[in-house]
């Protein structure tokens, strides 16, 4: 079984230098960016010029790009190579309702389509243990799992196509919430003489624990953002969470609050920073 995988950033690259690693057949890249397909083919992937020319090669084509124009961009370009006996695994965090969109299209085709967003950052991307949710039919699932465990440790099915995205967004959503209170809390404890160690340490013995706060402690104590999952990256999750609720008649207003913080980060400047970096933007609205 020969795979593709198309989009080759902060998440994709390392995700497919996994299942060059751990697959037993041929593994075809691509980016629009050559620098970094050819990076990843310095590690064991065969380059292609095109992502026709790697869906026309591949079995399984994996998608891992920006945004739903992009999703929805590369699978129009793909269509033709399609079939039946392919299977397409977009790992994109993108608009459910789009995704369903492809998922229609691609199946027209002839081929399988599963959406299947990652959890956790870089640093599991490159341990290979990111959390997985999938969209799509138990058939498509089941072809894809065994792929999926080349990139992740726990991955689970959430229903037909687009489960998954909806189930990443709202992880995100979680996320981008305790975020936020771990930003706001951590500033007022500065504020009294607390420094963000004693702050994180006296927080692990109650019910605030938090894995956010856990693994972002020494980045926020020493304002380092080098970047594992940006702040655009981000504020785009916060706004598909909110156009998903709108979508079903709900106001979230703790995600809209959430939204504005994510506004002001983006108006400083600071969207290719690591999305930890919202600490500052709580700081600058706080101290108004």
């Amino acid at each position: 079984m020969k795979i593709g995988f198309i989009g080759l950033g902060i998440m994709g690259a390392p995700m497919s230098e996994n299942i060059i690693k751990k697959h037993d057949d041929t593994v075809y890249v691509y980016n629009r960016s050559r620098a970094k397909a050819e990076a990843v083919a310095a590690k064991g992937g065969v380059l292609c010029e095109s992502a026709q020319e790697l869906a026309a090669k591949a079995d399984v084509i994996i998608t891992m790009v920006p945004r739903s124009v992009d999703s929805q961009a590369v699978y129009t370009s793909l269509l033709p190579q399609l079939g039946e006996g392919k299977l397409c695994i977009d790992m994109s965090t993108i608009d459910p309702s789009v995704s369903r969109e492809i998922a229609a299209q691609v199946k027209a085709a002839g081929a399988g389509f599963v959406d299947a967003p990652v959890v956790k950052s870089r640093p599991a991307a490159e341990a290979g243990t990111l959390g997985i949710y999938v969209g799509g039919t138990e058939e498509d699932y089941e072809k894809a799992k065994p792929i999926l465990a080349y990139m992740g440790v726990n991955i689970k099915r959430m229903g037909d196509n687009g489960a998954g995205l909806v189930m990443k967004i709202c992880h995100n959503a979680l996320v981008s919430q305790i975020q936020n209170g771990v930003n706001e809390t951590v500033l007022l404890a500065q504020k009294n003489g607390i420094s963000v160690s004693d702050y994180a340490e006296a927080i692990s013995y109650g019910g605030g624990q938090n894995a956010y706060l856990d693994t972002k402690k020494g980045v926020i104590a020493a304002e380092d953002f080098t970047t594992a999952f940006s702040v655009e990256n981000m504020a785009k999750d916060v706004g598909i969470a909110l156009s998903l609720a709108e979508e079903l008649g709900l106001k979230l207003g703790g995600e809209e609050n959430v939204q504005k913080v994510y506004a002001t980060a983006l108006e400083q400047g600071w969207g290719k920073e690591d999305f930890s970096a919202t600490v500052k933007a709580v700081r600058m609205n706080a101290e108004k």
